[in-house]
């Protein structure tokens, strides 16, 4: 009995040994989350993220409140990690992408949507239509890769401001490119309806034209409000500090206190690329700011 409990113990320690020499893999799955709007599906889907020099970016705040709000919500004092997110909405007849993450225009840590989407179970070919917020790297990056759409199916959509933006840099050009060449790129004016319950609602400011995309699905609402604010912890508490990221931070400063307050007082379901992801949640009216209650986890959508 000796000599066995010895091997027994022999083995175990091999084991224990064994399994703790695994090394760490430092990898995160590719990130979707999944919500039903009524009878409309929607998949948030993860980029990765960038770390964002809040204290450089954010204006009309002082030092010390900047500070404050990092340390409140357990956040490094000056460089933070920001998510940058997709959103994928299946009204039943339309497969629809909003925004397109970084591609390989920010590095390594972004650029992760195209295998979250698959992640999720569709496919590239399946989407039909792209709807831009804007043209920022972050958010259009994913269009293209090597001169091909990585889309091949689907129709480009963005304000015609914003498309007129767009086309006067080198990486809109590259990244709009593939679709124009097809045909596939249709801006829009105005504030119209793109699909059956997905509407086009201007909100210039963080860009000339810097879109918000409401989804309606049985009285329920979903605003995707891009860049509509970059950093919750500052931006909540004060919608009055505002971003040198911004190309008119005058247009866009009322247009996020207008909204705050909208979707604040009716319920609505929010959605924003910045946000930590899945970035799905609701305003709660609390003083003179908000408080983002994130979107709870549910097995099944």
């Amino acid at each position: 009995m000796t000599r066995l409990a010895n091997a027994l113990l022999s083995l175990s320690l091999l084991a224990s040994a064994a399994h703790a020499a695994a090394p760490q893999l430092k990898t995160q799955a590719p990130g979707y989350y999944r919500m039903m709007l009524g009878d409309v599906e929607v998949t948030a889907l993860n980029d990765g993220n960038f770390m964002m020099p809040v204290a450089k970016v954010l204006t009309h705040i002082k030092p010390e409140t900047l500070k404050s709000d990092l340390a409140r919500n357990f956040l490094p004092p000056e460089i933070v990690p920001t998510s940058v997110n997709g959103f994928l909405v299946n009204t039943g007849a339309k497969l629809v992408l909003i925004d397109t993450g970084a591609g390989k225009l920010f590095g390594p840590t972004l650029g992760g949507l195209l295998a979250s989407l698959k992640a999720s179970g569709y496919t590239p070919e399946q989407v039909d239509e792209i709807y831009i917020t804007h043209s920022h790297g972050d958010h259009i990056g994913g269009l293209s890769a090597e001169g091909k759409a990585v889309f091949p199916n689907a129709i480009v959509r963005m304000s015609k401001a914003e498309a007129d933006f767009a086309l006067k840099s080198e990486s809109g050009q590259d990244m709009l490119a593939p679709y124009v060449a097809a045909g596939h790129f249709k801006p829009f004016e105005g504030d119209v309806e793109l699909v059956p319950g997905v509407h086009a609602i201007d909100a210039h400011g963080h860009t000339p034209g810097h879109t918000n995309y409401v989804v309606q699905s049985q009285g329920q609402k979903l605003v995707l409000w891009g860049d509509t604010m970059h950093v919750a912890a500052a931006q909540f508490p004060d919608p009055t500090v505002t971003a040198n990221f911004d190309s008119d931070s005058k247009a866009a400063l009322p247009w996020r206190e207008k909204l705050f307050k909208e979707v604040a007082a009716q319920g609505e379901w929010v959605a924003g690329a910045h946000l930590s992801f899945p970035g799905i949640g609701h305003l709660r009216a609390e003083g003179k700011g908000y408080v983002y209650v994130p979107i709870n986890y549910l097995a099944k959508p």
